[in-house]
């Protein structure tokens, strides 16, 4: 099966891919190109080189800096972006706190913040998870007393990508303890050097240090820093989740890989033939293939559909299935590169033979990062009872 495109968006699917080939720098490339992580400068040179162009902010509306764009032209651009590789956009602020501000925030806070976010002069991270409060997020506990025209904030966040390289931070925080649990939670945006914040990087498996603790205490926060309503935090965290779990999907990230691992198949060899010509691998190769078209046309749908409701501030549930086949995907490309290195993917670092594949190194911490997907966001388990509720009505 084959999407088909009309001749205009083909002749945009040219222009971006010429585009991003001519403009993204070849080391940030290079880096993407064999899985590696890209550094705050490369993300924060490549958004700016698209927002010069007008194309930082693909799905936001047009009267606060958006390209106006259909949401196949959004598809477009963000496959294309993702299959080349080039840096994703940073999602914490295009994805996640720029739509919330937009939509629930004052003339003040659109003002100050938006274009800023545009062209990434803030480096935002998300304040959501805690120890007792992940899955179960309205369980959160980290207090937001009102004194005057500012809030006292004390309390601890988790899993919070890239807190160290952060400005800014939006958090949910409970402002009113003695309310029904999904009642009490406001939504704040919090400057990362207000004294009183304390960031600890988190050491993972695959080497890194993506995530951090985020601790608060006696944290001051100016009152006008309160998006929409107090109290009413659950509502635009939502709305902000259902932009998040589509953008999840990631469907040119998998297929890139995909690629990747078809092409080292091609090259490996196991009992004497290819392993490509192994039924077994090229059969699950093909089946992640089929289900990624699959996935292509449903986030299709979904933004299609989400462009016909307009903007309602309600969370499309159906980006729930964006999320669950997405984060499969993508753990299943991953598990497919690891395959075709097959025992070569244990010798990375400094003791990497020369011999193999570029940036054969970074397969195995690649694949081990990639684990998480199927958690954060909210897990599959919170997704399929978002489905079988909101879309089922079981």
């Amino acid at each position: 099966m084959e999407l088909e495109f009309t001749p205009e968006e083909d002749a945009f699917r040219s222009e971006v891919r010429a585009f991003i080939a001519a403009n993204l720098p070849a080391a940030t490339r290079q880096r993407l190109a064999e899985g590696r992580p890209t550094t705050k400068q490369d993300v924060m040179t490549w958004t700016r080189i698209l927002h010069d162009k007008g194309w930082s902010t693909p799905r936001w509306p047009v009267q606060y800096g958006g390209p106006g764009w259909t949401p196949v032209r959004q598809h477009i651009f963000l496959d294309e972006l993702l299959s080349f590789p080039a840096p994703e956009l940073l999602s914490f602020g295009v994805s996640m706190v720029g739509p919330v501000i937009y939509t629930f925030g004052n003339a003040a806070q659109k003002a100050r913040f938006l274009p800023r976010i545009a062209r990434l002069d803030d480096w935002w991270c998300q304040g959501f998870s805690e120890p007792g409060a992940g899955s179960d997020l309205a369980s959160l506990t980290t207090r937001a007393v009102r004194q005057g025209e500012h809030y006292i904030v004390n309390g601890q966040k988790t899993w919070t990508t890239y807190a160290q390289r952060a400005d800014w931070i939006f958090c949910l925080v409970r402002t009113d303890p003695a309310a029904k649990k999904q009642e009490g939670i406001s939504f704040l945006l919090i400057d990362m050097t207000t004294p009183g914040i304390t960031v600890r990087p988190i050491d993972t498996f695959d080497g890194g240090q993506e995530i951090c603790e985020v601790f608060f205490d006696n944290v001051k926060v100016p009152a006008e820093n309160l998006v929409g309503q107090e109290n009413r935090g659950w509502d635009y965290a939502k709305f902000l989740l259902g932009n998040e779990r589509t953008g999840i999907a990631r469907i040119g990230t998998a297929r890139s890989r995909l690629i990747r691992a078809r092409a080292i198949a091609m090259r490996s060899q196991r009992d004497g033939s290819r392993l490509i010509d192994n039924a077994r691998f090229a059969g699950r190769l093909i089946e992640a293939e089929v289900a990624l078209k699959a996935l292509e046309i449903t986030q299709l749908r979904v933004l299609s559909a989400d462009a016909a409701r307009g903007s309602t501030g309600k969370p499309n549930p159906a980006s729930s299935v964006l999320k669950i086949r997405g984060s499969e995907l993508q753990q299943r490309s991953t598990e497919l590169l690891l395959e075709a290195l097959g025992p070569d993917a244990l010798a990375y670092g400094n003791d990497t033979p020369a011999d193999l594949p570029e940036g054969a190194d970074a397969i195995a911490p690649l694949y081990f990062n990639t684990r998480k997907v199927t958690i954060y966001g909210g897990s599959s388990e919170i997704q399929k009872n978002i489905i079988a509720k909101a879309i089922l009505g079981l």
